[in-house]
């Protein structure tokens, strides 16, 4: 048995452990066929232990690391209680912090409801005026689900084309990204044009304060799930290398050409070293592409179509990615940069080895770095084996992460530029205070 604490209630609920197949759950068996034709069986744990609490309508809270399934946690009961409904309405609106996440909701609900005719929408800015009516046309014709980005959501409400009377369902997907990108007040405005009575289902793979502040005006008596809080996947084999910038393109085209890898994705920390990269891996021979906001959103969908059908063997990308995509048989994530944040950390390498996979996940640590690292083993709580740089790469630095707290404020390699002071200022790589 398991344990889902109730905040509102301050009790335990037990849920029993004989699930083990997806026909366990008592679903709707048109629901079942759907699932059996798509080849899914056996649930992970945060479906597992999301599923029941979502049948029995509690609000919930779960707090699961990526890669765990927790789309299909949410998505699967939802369509178990719209395809038993006597009436169909506009039934649920899914919130995401980004078109490609929105869209990827979108693509998993057409396959598990292929034999249920549910219907959905994602609802998202970034393209043209076609789109835009698209969108409009199919909420005005009724819809079932509508997943959609907070703001082109308002948008619409504006417009006046959904009527909200009759959801069921409110489900917030990466519920953390949504507030680190500002959406606070968009939320809020949203959850007011719903239903009172409702189910609210908040996901999210951390649970900082501000997602307990929201969790405590939105939900009702919820039921909490945490699984791996802030661990990566065990099936994921994490690496680093010890280097200066100046080695980093020279080191991925060894990695890439020392061992095959079929599906390949590199995150940078910003959209220039993103474009940058994208140049210089193909002049170095190696077939990549770029996704970032400078291309257009067909630009954006037909090169993660293409890597998505394994046309496209490596893809580059900023931390947007790491919440944004969901394709299945990542086998190496490199981390060109370290991420700003720790948490980042846990979503770059979380896109390899998901659902009990296996992966590799390989990080760069230039030198003035090295303390950002040491900060991301600490919250995995544990050491990342340092690979030795080829020789051919020439002399590497030393880490020494407790000795670089004090070189932050401008001092390392001697090729690294100018210095700088950034005494009483941002430093470039940290966030802006919420």
């Amino acid at each position: 048995m398991y344990l889902a604490s109730s905040n509102g209630l301050n009790h335990t609920f037990l849920l029993n452990t004989y699930i083990l197949t997806f026909h366990d759950f008592s679903f709707n068996p048109r629901l079942v066929d759907g699932l059996d034709a798509m080849g899914f069986s056996k649930p992970t744990p945060i479906q597992i232990q999301s599923i029941p609490v979502i049948l029995n309508k509690q609000d919930l809270i779960a707090c699961a690391q990526t890669g765990t399934g927790k789309t299909a946690a949410y998505v699967l009961p939802i369509l178990n209680n719209i395809v038993n409904s006597e009436k169909r309405h506009l039934n649920t609106v899914i919130i995401a912090p980004t078109r490609e996440l929105a869209q990827q909701i979108d693509q998993q609900i057409e396959g598990f409801s292929y034999f249920l005719g549910v219907s959905s929408i994602a609802i998202y800015g970034g393209g043209d005026g076609a789109t835009w009516d698209q969108q409009k046309r199919a909420m005005e014709g009724g819809v079932d689900i509508i997943i959609a980005t907070p703001g082109r959501l308002i948008a619409q409400i504006a417009m006046g084309t959904i009527n909200f009377d009759h959801v069921e369902h409110l489900v917030l997907d990466e519920a953390d990204r949504m507030l680190d990108m500002g959406f606070y007040e968009d939320i809020i405005r949203i959850i007011k044009e719903l239903p009172v009575k409702r189910q609210t289902l908040l996901f999210s793979a951390t649970m900082p304060p501000k997602i307990r502040s929201l969790a405590n005006r939105i939900l009702q008596s919820p039921m909490e799930i945490n699984i791996a809080i802030s661990k990566p996947a065990e099936g994921i084999l994490q690496q680093a290398y010890v280097v200066y910038n100046e080695q980093k393109e020279k080191l991925i085209d060894s990695l890439l050409k020392e061992k095959s890898y079929t599906s390949v994705l590199i995150f940078a920390s910003t959209k220039e070293n993103v474009k940058k990269l994208d140049r210089n891996l193909n002049r170095l021979g190696l077939k990549a592409k770029a996704i970032h906001s400078d291309l257009d959103q067909t630009e954006r969908e037909h090169v993660l179509r293409e890597f998505k059908n394994k046309q496209l063997s490596i893809l580059i990308g900023t931390d947007v990615l790491s919440r944004g995509i969901d394709v299945e048989g990542i086998d190496l994530v490199i981390n060109f940069d370290v991420p700003p944040d720790p948490e980042d950390y846990i979503h770059r390498i979380g896109r390899t080895a998901r659902a009990a996979s296996t992966g590799t996940a390989i990080t760069f640590v230039n030198d003035m770095d090295q303390r950002k690292f040491f900060r991301i083993e600490s919250l995995i709580g544990k050491e990342v084996p340092k690979i030795q740089v080829p020789t051919e790469l020439g002399p590497a630095p030393a880490y020494s992460p407790e000795t670089k707290n004090h070189q932050m404020k401008g001092q390392g390699h001697k090729n690294s530029g100018k210095q700088k002071s950034w005494k009483g200022k941002r430093r470039p790589h940290q966030k802006p205070k919420p």
